[in-house]
């Protein structure tokens, strides 16, 4: 990207989402092969910059008007149940965490959970699916390393999305998401799968995203999830959606007892 897309594209992000004083985006902060994908989000905020200005009206934060994605080839996830609406999305960026028999190469690893934080894209999801899509693949090639975790907790690198809440297992089969945060009390959900699909043949795969020196991680499947006893803010079921990354090798041939893949995702949250 020249110099000069990139300032317009930057001035255009800060136009459309407010964010304070944060570390100053490099090419040191981002993997090799991320400029591309970043050039094309930072150019689709300045093309939604340039429409609102023509615009009568600027958009408007109405979650009824977002746009579920849905999987072009395999069948699509049950719809949410009869009643719900839709409360909130959120763009998770984190690990899928797995353990291996190191004594059998041939073993499959074992999925023992997830770790993520979670992202307000709510307003996105609103007026502007086609960024909301593009945010699972900017994000995830931006380094989870120690020196960027304060960074994490508070901004979603390199945009200026903010912290919703949590995502982490309370049992081996329990997810848990925590959507009570200082700034928005939106709720608790304690959950179990209901239905998974493969994501879509052609989805953006991982780049080294576990420093193991792995390439391409498959993109892990596309879930929903309904709420188990013990949710509140009239949270009833999440969707996971437009994943990247997250899977683990084949086998467990020279990897250790445990080890992380990182992966985002989409989440779609309904209250009753």
């Amino acid at each position: 990207m020249h110099a000069s897309s990139l300032l317009l594209a930057s001035v255009a992000a800060v136009s459309v989402m407010a964010s304070p004083a944060y570390p100053e985006l490099t090419t040191n902060n981002a993997m090799p092969g991320i400029l591309d994908t970043v050039s094309d989000y930072f150019n689709l905020l300045a093309e939604k910059v340039q429409q609102t200005r023509k615009s009568a009206a600027a958009p408007v934060c109405d979650l009824s008007k977002a746009v579920f994605p849905s999987n072009p080839v395999t069948p699509s996830l049950p719809p949410p149940s009869a009643g719900l609406v839709l409360k909130h999305v959120a763009i998770g960026r984190g690990t899928q965490n797995y353990t291996c028999d190191v004594t059998n190469a041939t073993a499959a690893p074992v999925a023992i959970g997830a770790l993520a934080t979670l992202f307000n894209a709510s307003c996105i999801a609103a007026s502007y699916p086609d960024v909301l899509d593009l945010l699972p693949r900017v994000v995830l090639p931006f380094n989870l390393t120690d020196n960027e975790i304060t960074a994490f907790t508070t901004r979603l690198y390199p945009t200026n999305l903010e912290l919703s809440g949590h995502h982490y297992f309370e049992t081996a089969t329990t997810p848990f998401f925590n959507l009570d945060t200082p700034t928005a009390q939106i709720g608790t959900l304690p959950c179990a799968k209901n239905s998974t699909q493969n994501a879509p043949s052609g989805t953006a795969v991982g780049s080294d995203t576990d420093n193991r020196g792995q390439q391409g991680e498959a993109a892990v499947a596309w879930l929903k999830l309904v709420a188990k006893a013990g949710a509140t803010g009239g949270l009833q079921e999440v969707y996971r959606l437009q994943t990247v990354g997250g899977s683990p090798p084949a086998t467990c041939a020279g990897m250790p007892a445990s080890f992380t893949v990182q992966y985002a995702a989409q989440y779609w949250f309904y209250e009753s």
